[in-house]
């Protein structure tokens, strides 16, 4: 009978101290949304870190009495590109969306349409512009 081995674990690798790099997509294509959201989560947890170690570092300054501005702005640099890496993640996460135009009526309007397709009524004047159309009133 073969001799088992003993599990062993492996040592953990010493953690980085900037924000986790993401892997690299192909050109021209974009990451898998459930990569991005693991970067994203990655990011938030870093984020916290580093907003309570700036904070620590802060209270350590004032109970000493010396303050050191290189070192808060130091931290406070790495706390902004963590969050322009996040601003952007929630980007490609959830793209906005061009507000959708009506008509009077209410009615959603077609990219590139001329007339309402619910009620008819021209959707553009000859200016250009949007036209700004009463309903029509009830007849009694």
């Amino acid at each position: 009978m073969a001799r088992l081995l003993p599990l062993r674990r492996r040592p953990a690798a010493p953690a980085a101290s900037g924000p986790p790099a993401a892997p690299v997509p192909p050109p021209g294509r974009r990451p898998h949304r459930g990569v991005l959201r693991r970067e994203r989560r990655a990011l938030l947890r870093l984020r916290e870190r580093r907003l309570r170690d700036l904070g620590g570092l802060m209270v350590e300054m004032y109970r000493r009495g010396i303050f050191r501005e290189e070192l808060l702005a130091e931290g406070c640099a790495d706390l902004v590109g963590i969050e322009d890496r996040l601003a952007e993640l929630e980007l490609m996460l959830h793209p906005r969306r061009a507000p959708e135009h009506r008509c009077v009526c209410g009615a959603p309007a077609l990219p590139g349409a001329h007339f309402c397709p619910n009620c008819g009524r021209p959707l553009r004047s000859h200016a250009g512009e949007e036209t700004m159309l009463e309903p029509p009133a009830e007849a009694s």
